[in-house]
């Protein structure tokens, strides 16, 4: 039995560093799977200075998807069926709702007015007014209802005067879905017909407005944005209609951190932009006995406009271009790039172990496994005897 294990003890010593349990790829295999000027390698690799992150921040943001083509001219301030309607006549003559007193020197005509009970818009898109029958009024707005009412008492009231408020709106309002206080359906009208209208009628949401997502349901179709683009851009905060389903997602933006650092995380990034060295310090910093500071990686999918800017040929991906940003925190001009470096979400923050913790560890392996032949060794002999 040992004449058999020591071979297999010194074929995994001499192949350490395959065997070796790693926390990460070493930062030799890093370079071997970056793009070259002489063959195309799965990431591009790209020092990170101060004038890169310079260039990076020169490109205009882009948020991903846009309200703007979901905006609406249909009008919201419409009768429509399920309405309440608040109805007054004014009589002049008084022969409706009032009546006439005469004296004998003079003749006076009090004029009679009548607030009517809430009527109900019923599904023939009607209403019942007294001495005027059933009054169509859907799809009108308050002022044409007053006045199709008023032609419909002309010939039984001398001069009429008629009008009309919806008092209670059911037909013009949204419903609102998600991360709000108070969800549920939210009535609109011409002066709250915009979603930052909606949504603060719904009593708002806690999170912060960098990771909620807006999206807008409508005949079959669906439009996103996130919110902070919506209370940033005019044109994002759109008009919207009846009948809209507004959901309002909880969407954390998170990064992640792994390799020689003092937490392996995934983390929640804080409302506003957060730098690299906002991020490293977060979790603690590198761990300073097993991290190799010269070579501080962030893994990211970046956008090809970025890459574009930055001269890299490395082909997108469905997610972006694969890029691998690396800086030297062990020199101080790497700190002033880390501090004007933004993390994005789903970013990872990457340190590999330096050379003296990789050869510290192969030895810790290399003695246990020398450990274990040895005792496999007195085993033998002690059954042997």
């Amino acid at each position: 039995m040992t004449r058999t294990i020591l071979p297999l003890a010194i074929v995994a010593i001499l192949g350490g560093c395959s065997t070796l349990p790693r926390d990460g790829p070493s930062g030799a295999s890093i370079d071997a799977g970056a793009t070259t000027p002489q063959a195309m390698g799965s990431y591009a690799l790209v020092p990170l200075t101060f004038e890169v992150t310079e260039r990076i921040k020169q490109v205009p943001p882009k948020f991903f998807g846009t309200l703007a083509s979901a905006s609406s001219e249909q009008p919201v301030d419409v009768i429509g069926e399920g309405d309440t309607l608040a109805i007054s006549i004014y009589d002049p003559s008084g022969s409706l709702f009032g009546g006439a007193s005469a004296s004998s020197r003079a003749t006076s005509i009090e004029g009679g007015a009548q607030a009517l009970p809430g009527a109900v818009v019923d599904r023939s898109g009607s209403v019942s007014v007294p001495f005027a029958g059933q009054i169509r009024v859907q799809g009108l707005t308050s002022t044409q209802a007053a006045a199709a009412i008023r032609r419909a008492l002309v010939g039984k009231v001398a001069n009429p005067q008629v009008m009309v408020a919806i008092a209670g709106n059911v037909s013009n309002s949204i419903n609102v879905l998600g991360d709000v206080r108070q969800p549920g359906r939210v009535p609109v009208g011409v002066n709250r017909d915009r979603i930052l209208d909606v949504i603060a009628a719904a009593g708002g949401s806690a999170r912060s407005v960098d990771d909620l997502t807006i999206s807008i349901q409508r005949d079959g179709r669906t439009y996103t944005a996130p919110l902070s683009a919506v209370t940033t851009q005019f044109a994002e905060n759109v008009r919207l209609q009846r009948g809209d389903v507004i959901n309002v997602q909880y969407k954390p933006r998170r990064f992640s951190t792994f390799g020689a650092l003092n937490a392996v995380t995934q983390g929640d990034m804080p409302a506003g932009p957060m730098t690299l060295t906002g991020a490293m310090s977060k979790v603690g910093g590198l761990n300073t006995n097993t991290a190799n500071a010269r070579r501080v990686m962030v893994f990211r999918f970046e956008r090809p406009e970025v890459a574009q800017a930055l001269g890299i040929t490395q082909p997108a991906t469905p997610r972006g271009v694969p890029v691998v940003y690396e800086l030297n925190f062990n020199d101080a001009a790497s700190v002033f790039a880390a501090t004007n470096m933004e993390v994005m979400p789903e970013d990872v923050i990457y340190v590999p172990l330096a050379g003296a913790a990789e050869a510290r560890k192969f030895f810790e392996f290399v003695q246990s496994v020398t450990r274990v032949v040895y005792d496999v060794s007195v085993t033998s002999a002690l059954n042997v005897n």
